[in-house]
């Protein structure tokens, strides 16, 4: 290793001219070279790389690796929300801490490699003395998201027509070019987001910046061999009536990376939990167990599985962050109108994360048909549905194997009685509601024998909105409330259990 890079970076700051940094044995890298030399300094001493980016370890990372190590530009290919863009920002971490630039450069010149004719003049005139500045590593990463509204002017740069004048420069002098965005991110990570979007014609400016290093601007061809690494993004081609990569443009693009949802809930909840946006009081004031937070993912997991939704869309893993944030919010609401210091979330407050739902999914032609408030309601009930059969045995193989019902005690209460749940009862209600329902304290504890207090509470909540998905007792909308009866009472009031399935999952 050269002296240079034994330097701290304050003794580099202090490195002002172009010959003190000749002295210091700075040789020019390239930013592909740097990030390769910084990824395998991070492997050799066992630090990660990406910091937060869960599921991916075993996928997507050591392709990204791969690549870096192979020195290639990047497609990020996926659905929306599957950290594509944080993976291109967290590349960052692979940068110098700062890099010599020549004082004043707009393109952030090398001062052993000028390329503008404003550093190459500097270079000229001053040599030795010409001042050094220090870009530091956040200052290198540029993105911007692809619009059928961006221009070549944007990216590449443009004819300053003031400044020909000012200058009383002509046209074919290089001095008049402004410069865009790709030029200025020389020595750089360049991220172009949804490349898709990007007009063709623009993408066809592209070309040779990737490969030979060419602009062209009005006309006016000059050579001008950019340095940068590329990361693009983008969802697949087929997605909607989109865009597409231009074929060219992709055959210059080295790798391809296809990204993923997660696989599993629990790295499913340790996305959310590492992104929800919940205040010091919200965290105090509401517990939110287990079963809630594999519900509120499992939510994602059948709508990405679900008949009524898109798949090319796909389902952002911002649904299960917004939704857990509504849930923690119904809770906290709870506590306002109760007047309670703090409290435990429910199954009841699970109905109140509808809103989180519907915005953050496509539906197909079946989904909009039925509504996108009844889709989302029917999502929440498929995930008590999947989870009820991790808990408890499911009602229709008690039957089929013909086993003592195990639940025969809470159909036979239901048969002569009604019972209203609400996110709104407090706590003290909640209890003696659940507590009126005969042989449902003992079906949880059947299953569930070590469970005590609140935790016990849930698991009966949780255990009537599973009977009612099994079409064991009624279930219907009241407002705030959830009303559960007899199946029978029910449908003769005139009103079908709530979102009521088949078995196999459809609306009658």
């Amino acid at each position: 290793m050269c002296e240079y890079y034994k330097l701290s970076t304050s003794e580099k700051l202090q490195i002002r001219t172009l010959g003190e940094l000749k002295a210091s044995g700075y040789r020019s890298e390239s930013i592909k070279d740097e990030l390769r030399r910084n990824l395998i300094r991070a492997r050799m001493e066992g630090r990660p790389v990406f910091h937060g980016i869960w599921g991916y370890d075993e996928t997507v990372i050591p392709d990204i690796e791969r690549a870096i190590l192979a020195k290639h530009h990047i497609n990020l290919l996926g659905l929306r929300g599957q950290a594509k863009t944080r993976i291109a920002r967290l590349m960052v971490g692979l940068l110098d801490e700062v890099i010599p630039v020549i004082a004043g450069s707009e393109i952030n010149d090398d001062p052993l490699q000028p390329l503008s004719f404003y550093a190459r003049e500097q270079v000229r005139n001053l040599g030795d003395n010409t001042p050094i500045d220090w870009l530091p590593r956040e200052a290198r990463y540029t993105e911007k998201l692809a619009t059928p509204d961006v221009s070549v002017a944007d990216l590449i740069g443009d004819i300053d027509p003031i400044k020909a004048a000012v200058l009383k420069l002509s046209y074919a002098d290089e001095r008049v070019i402004h410069f865009g965005l790709v030029p200025r991110s020389h020595r750089c990570i360049f991220v172009m987001n949804e490349l898709p979007d990007l007009q063709a014609r623009i993408q066809v400016a592209l070309f040779n910046i990737l490969q030979e290093g060419d602009i062209q601007i009005r006309g006016f061809k000059m050579r001008l061999p950019l340095d940068i690494q590329f990361v693009f993004t983008a969802n697949p081609e087929d997605y909607t009536n989109r865009g597409s990569i231009i074929t060219p443009l992709k055959d210059r693009i080295d790798s391809q990376i296809l990204t993923h949802y997660p696989k599993s809930r629990d790295i499913a909840k340790k996305i959310t939990a590492q992104e929800v946006r919940l205040s010091k009081e919200q965290q105090e004031k509401v517990k939110v167990p287990e079963l809630l937070r594999d519900l509120v993912e499992q939510v994602a997991f059948e709508a990405r599985h679900s008949e009524y939704v898109d798949a090319k869309s796909g389902v952002s893993a911002r649904l299960t962050i917004s939704a857990y944030e509504h849930l923690v919010s119904s809770a906290e609401r709870r506590c306002l109108l109760c007047k309670q210091s703090h409290t435990t979330a429910r199954v009841a407050d699970l109905w109140n994360i509808i809103p989180a739902i519907t915005g953050k999914i496509e539906l197909v032609y079946e989904g909009e048909q039925e509504g996108a408030d009844s889709v989302a309601r029917h999502l929440v009930g498929r995930a008590i549905r999947s989870l009820f059969k991790e808990l408890f045995p499911e009602p229709e193989q008690i039957k089929k194997e013909k086993m003592p019902n195990p639940y025969g005690a809470v159909l036979e209460w239901f048969a002569k009685n009604d019972l209203e749940l609400s996110a709104e009862d407090s706590e003290e209600k909640y209890r003696k509601k659940l507590q009126s329902v005969s042989g449902l304290q003992e079906a949880v504890r059947l299953f569930h024998k070590t469970l005590t207090g609140e935790e016990q509470l849930l698991m009966m909540e949780f255990l009537l909105h599973g009977l009612a998905e099994y079409s064991q007792i009624s279930r219907k909308q009241l407002n705030a409330a959830h009303q559960f009866q007899d199946i029978l009472n029910g449908m003769l009031g005139g009103v079908a259990p709530d979102d009521e399935e088949d078995e196999d999952g459809d609306f009658f």
